[in-house]
């Protein structure tokens, strides 16, 4: 059921951000591009592990979603964020192109812009809860 497993990936998304109070960034780029935390965090990760599929059960995703993401974002910009070398004897991998850093380093900054921009309000907004 593929409901199923895109829910696995909202629960995992959401146990993690349910840790903190604030915004979450979604920049819409195109009217099938989008760029939040899942495709920054796929980014990341790529960049940590050198692989989609490490990047992926890092996240608590399926391989073919995290490809999914990559794929999307790849065939999105004029260059590809992540580059691939396919396995073999000498092993496969990934790894961030300099547009994939540029736009990761774009996001993070909007993202950090986006909460300092909110601060006050939010902190008025979390006194009036009845628990805080």
């Amino acid at each position: 059921m593929p409901c199923k497993k895109w829910k696995v990936f909202n629960n995992w998304n959401m146990k993690k951000e349910k840790r903190k109070t604030g915004a979450r960034l979604r920049i819409v780029l195109g009217p099938d591009m989008s760029i939040g935390p899942g495709k920054a965090a796929i980014l990341e990760e790529v960049k940590a592990t050198g692989s989609i599929a490490a990047a992926g059960r890092s996240m608590g995703m399926a391989y073919k979603r995290a490809w999914y993401m990559v794929d999307t974002m790849n065939k999105s910009f004029k260059e590809p964020l992540i580059i691939t070398v396919k396995g073999g004897k000498s092993g496969g991998g990934s790894c961030l192109s300099e547009l994939g850093e540029e736009v990761l380093k774009r996001y993070r900054k909007m993202e950090a812009s986006s909460a300092n921009a909110i601060a006050s309000d939010l902190a008025s907004l979390k006194r009036k809860l009845k628990i805080n």
